[in-house]
């Protein structure tokens, strides 16, 4: 009776240890393969332009059980990409990006707010030409689970957040190019 005892004690042991490795926070190291953070504003009224980065890093870390979370990202902002090579280098100029001065925009969170057991929005701050306000990110679809190729744990999202341009120093032409850029970013992450 009490080798019973000990092998009940020692399966509820192991099964309070396993739940609570369960249970941990993942890290999640950003894959900039396939995170790309987009922005887009009016032109003139003519036509809603559409512009993206294509180097991002950061990490995000992702409680399931405590419903939990943080975002911290780096955008290379050099890494612009409007579709057209002298716009590129005119977006990076000192009356928007100004990337000589500041090659890195950032966002860190502040508070994840969950619906049930998914994030529905991330509130933070973003740092734009070294000026920073708080946002707060629509979380518009997310996904954690094993990546079925890398068998390892992985993490996916889409949000959006709109800010006003002119508030980070970059509001030349205004309002005839729109003060309000619209910012998605697509995100990919792999557990460390």
């Amino acid at each position: 009776m009490k080798s019973i005892k000990r092998i009940a004690a020692a399966l509820a042991l192991t099964g309070a240890v396993a739940a609570s490795a369960v249970a941990a926070p993942v890290t999640y190291a950003v894959d900039s393969t396939h995170t790309f953070p987009r922005f887009s504003y009016s032109h003139f009224g003519y036509s809603t332009q559409l512009s993206s980065f294509s180097n991002t890093t950061g990490k995000v870390v992702f409680d399931a059980e405590a419903k939990k979370g943080s975002v911290d990202i780096v955008i290379d902002t050099k890494s612009v990409s409007t579709g057209f090579t002298d716009f590129n280098g005119h977006i990076q100029g000192e009356d928007f990006l100004d990337t000589a001065k500041f090659p890195q925009a950032t966002f860190k969170s502040t508070k994840v707010v969950f619906e049930g057991d998914k994030p529905q929005s991330i509130e933070g701050l973003l740092t734009i030409k070294g000026i920073t306000k708080p946002v707060t990110l629509t979380v518009t679809s997310f996904q954690a689970m094993p990546h079925p190729m890398m068998k390892k744990p992985a993490m996916g999202a889409n949000a959006f957040t709109v800010i006003k341009r002119s508030e980070f120093n970059a509001g030349k032409y205004a309002p005839y190019v729109g003060d309000d850029v619209r910012i998605d970013i697509a995100i990919e992450a792999m557990a460390q």
